[in-house]
């Protein structure tokens, strides 16, 4: 029959998994969480404990629990399990084999009172601010664009489709009903350009039909970001529903603070309201140009769209790190709680982000 494990047992344990590249290890290593600390009281308005009830959870460590949420995407049930079955987990969170673990409950009212309080943009900024501090300012100009987040489709009538899109609840949905009905997120349609036969000529097929589009319905929410071109670092973001236009979004996700002029962005943001905004604000649009119906477009705008996409493809890598490897879905229902869920993905991809630009910034 095994022992009880010693102290130099769980040392030897943690030895090896920092041995293997615990990716915590690093990531707690370079970003300071107790910045948060301020904003996380702030919000959370905690009244005094009544004498002899069990003390609250720290927020600091409440926060990084919403943090391994972002990089891994379990549900609060899982999570809890998660932080009792795995050291990983245990050491990020500051725990040892005896440490108070919070349980789904917790971890969900936690949430819901930083929804409440619209602390998400808040602990944004001040990261941003750290971020300033530690020399990594808005540089080279920045790039704009957007990314649907799915969320768990809806199944509706079209009595009650007609009454959510006029913003009203449907008169046969009881109140348990409606708690579980996402009212916000809305269906949109990706487009995506087919590939061109191997062999074939793709300037050819342009002038026989023009390009072909496939397109992909998509229902949730959507992520628009503006990441800075010489760090690649998200600065600016908001969330919206899936069919929210994407060029009316420009004004907001512009920041003052980058030191470059530059825009960079796609034909979606194209418009005559937006290029008088960036020429009002002194900005230096490179958006890219749209084609006229049946037309192709002039050799030097093509060639010019070229250039402009190889600086423009930087913001790709940003969704692709979120849906990929950090599996990026809404499953809350409501546009608050979807906010909160899509800006704790762009901060935590700049927590990872900040990893590797300290990488490669560290002594050989």
């Amino acid at each position: 029959m095994a022992g009880q494990p010693g102290f130099f047992d769980l040392s030897d344990r943690y030895e090896a998994l920092s041995a293997a590249g615990d990716p915590l290890e690093r990531l707690a290593a370079v970003v300071d969480f107790e910045v948060f600390r301020g904003p996380l009281i702030a919000a959370l308005r905690r009244s005094a404990r009544v004498k002899g009830s069990r003390p609250p959870f720290d927020p600091v460590m409440m926060f990084k629990i919403l943090v391994l949420q972002a990089l891994y995407s379990p549900s609060d049930e899982a999570t809890a399990f998660q932080i009792k079955d795995r050291l990983s987990f245990q050491r990020f969170l500051g725990l040892g084999l005896d440490g108070r673990v919070s349980d789904a409950t917790t971890v969900w009212l936690f949430r819901e009172r930083l929804v409440k309080a619209k602390a998400i943009a808040k602990l944004f900024a001040r990261f941003d601010a750290a971020l300033k501090d530690r020399g990594y300012l808005a540089m080279g100009g920045q790039i704009i664009d957007a990314t649907v987040v799915p969320a768990p489709k809806q199944r509706n009538t079209e009595a009650e489709k007609i009454a959510i899109k006029e913003g009203r609840v449907p008169e046969d949905w009881r109140p348990t009903k409606a708690r579980q009905k996402d009212r916000d997120a809305r269906w949109s349609i990706k487009y995506s350009k087919a590939k061109v036969k191997e062999g074939a000529d793709p300037k050819a097929a342009q002038k026989s039909r023009g390009p072909v589009d496939l397109a992909i319905p998509m229902f949730g929410c959507k992520n628009h970001i503006g990441i800075d071109k010489a760090h690649g670092l998200i600065r600016t973001w908001d969330a919206s529903a899936a069919n929210a236009h994407d060029g009316a979004r420009l004004p907001v996700l512009i920041s003052k603070g980058n030191t470059g002029s530059g825009v960079w962005a796609d034909t979606a943001y194209r418009s005559k309201k937006n290029e008088a905004f960036l020429a009002g604000g002194m900005f230096t649009s490179h958006i890219h140009q749209k084609r006229k119906p049946r037309r192709l477009l002039p050799e030097r705008i093509a060639k010019a769209n070229t250039r402009r996409s190889k600086i423009r493809a930087q913001v790709e890598h940003v969704f692709a790190g979120q849906k990929h490897r950090m599996g990026l879905i809404v499953r809350a229902i409501g546009i608050g709680r979807a906010t909160i869920k899509i800006g704790m993905a762009n901060l935590v991809y700049n927590f990872q982000r900040l990893v590797w630009l300290e990488g490669c910034t560290a002594p050989v």
